[in-house]
């Protein structure tokens, strides 16, 4: 099924066919295909609200996605990611979702890059900052270049994952990145920053 999708984002032109290269073209940034399950004049499924409210009962983990500024940008760029996970030990691959209005993805795609920064339990103020919309993020935020990338790796953070974009694939009103995993590591200490039902929160014994 994947496969079909690649297939068919690369005969209308949304997703360069050697995007998954390092030092090839950039991803298109928001490929828009019709991908409407439910028609205009029919009753959707379930409403947003109850979607949300279900949904939230999933705990996760929290991330800031970041990737290194472009030629004509003043500085790097970032958002909090909640919908994070692994997806292939091999070849190694991970995935983020990301919806198809933001006005960060759009320059992650014209780098080809991002560092996943997993956040740890005190860094609920930083992931705060990193999700607001048209602040500088990085002000007074340290951070270093990631070792493959150059994206920005956050310090203090637990672990980080160093990516280039493999595929992007659409999926309703977000966007499935598949990042390939350049290099990695992680402090082997402190807690996850877990999110429930619209919190912040952390392992309790």
């Amino acid at each position: 099924m994947a496969a079909t999708v690649v297939r068919y984002l690369r005969s209308v032109g949304s997703l360069p066919s050697a995007a998954a290269e390092p030092g090839t073209e950039p991803v298109e940034a928001l490929p828009r295909p019709d991908l409407r399950a439910v028609g205009e004049d029919e009753r959707a499924p379930v409403s947003p609200a109850e979607f949300r409210a279900v949904l939230g009962n999933f705990a996760s983990g929290v991330t800031i996605i970041t990737s290194p500024p472009g030629e004509d940008e003043d500085g790097p760029a970032g958002f909090a990611c909640q919908s994070f996970a692994s997806l292939s030990l091999d070849p190694p691959l991970v995935t983020f979702m990301v919806a198809r209005t933001s006005t960060t993805w759009p320059r992650i795609a014209r780098s080809g890059v991002f560092c996943v920064n997993i956040l740890g339990a005190e860094q609920g103020d930083l992931c705060r900052a990193f999700a607001v919309s048209g602040a500088d993020k990085f002000a007074g935020v340290a951070h270093t270049p990631a070792p493959a990338t150059g994206s920005p790796q956050l310090d203090a953070v637990p672990a980080w994952i160093d990516c280039r974009i493999h595929a992007v694939h659409t999926g309703g009103d977000h966007l499935i990145v598949v990042g390939k995993v350049e290099a990695m590591g992680a402090a082997g200490e402190g807690e996850p920053l877990l999110f429930h039902k619209g919190r912040f929160g952390r392992f309790a014994d």
